[in-house]
């Protein structure tokens, strides 16, 4: 399973790159937000820093201007996937964009419907969001795995990335669910590296170490 970064801010973007972990990266409109920059300022700095996958999302709502600002964002960088949210209009402006050989990665992806006539449009990732659908009752993860097993039936080659990630919890059930990628965000990713037993054990050999050499 790919790791993929979902935030826009850059210096925390730039910390995991060091760490060799980081594959792509999600964008949305409230984290261009939250970073307190434009996405113009935004998506060609993270898309110059990691070399897999930088999604950055249209808000038109509206085919045609989908279109016009998918085509924008694509010339930023070859890396750039355009996300396009998952209504009828998305999915026209996916078919026109996958036609022209813009990749596309459709969000706010709630059932396997969605996920299946978003693939048949020509997307090239769906993203389920598992954390939104856990807080209505619903079992995100279970659907991200019978997304997986129906495209793989059925030699689906749109991958899916499992998104609203919100512990680490959720991080290992997608990994088992078969999930091609998943974005984490930034405090879920600081978790996946800690353990108790890792700072207890480096404390003891450096200890021992210390003691050898008295």
């Amino acid at each position: 399973m790919k790791i993929f970064m979902d935030t826009a801010n850059v210096d925390e973007i730039a910390r995991f790159v060091d760490w060799g972990v980081v594959y792509g990266v999600t964008t949305n409109p409230s984290l261009i937000a939250k970073s307190g920059r434009s996405q113009a300022e935004v998506i060609p700095e993270i898309a110059a820093m990691v070399a897999g996958p930088v999604s950055a999302e249209v808000i038109s709502t509206d085919c045609a201007g989908m279109v016009e600002e998918a085509r924008k964002l694509a010339k930023i960088a070859a890396n750039v996937v355009i996300k396009v949210p998952c209504i009828p209009e998305g999915l026209k402006a996916v078919k026109i964009l996958s036609a022209e050989g813009i990749r596309t990665n459709v969000t706010l992806v709630f059932s396997m419907s969605q996920a299946l006539l978003a693939a048949s449009a020509g997307a090239t990732y769906v993203s389920p969001f598992i954390g939104r659908l856990d807080d209505i009752g619903e079992d995100g993860v279970q659907l991200v795995k019978n997304i997986v097993q129906a495209f793989k039936n059925y030699g689906i080659t749109t991958e899916v990335i499992a998104a609203s990630i919100r512990n680490l919890t959720h991080v290992e059930q997608v990994m088992l669910a078969g999930a091609h990628i998943a974005t984490i965000p930034t405090k879920v990713l600081e978790q996946m590296i800690q353990h108790p037993l890792t700072d207890k054990g480096l404390a003891q050999f450096l200890q021992d170490y210390a003691n050898s050499q008295k």
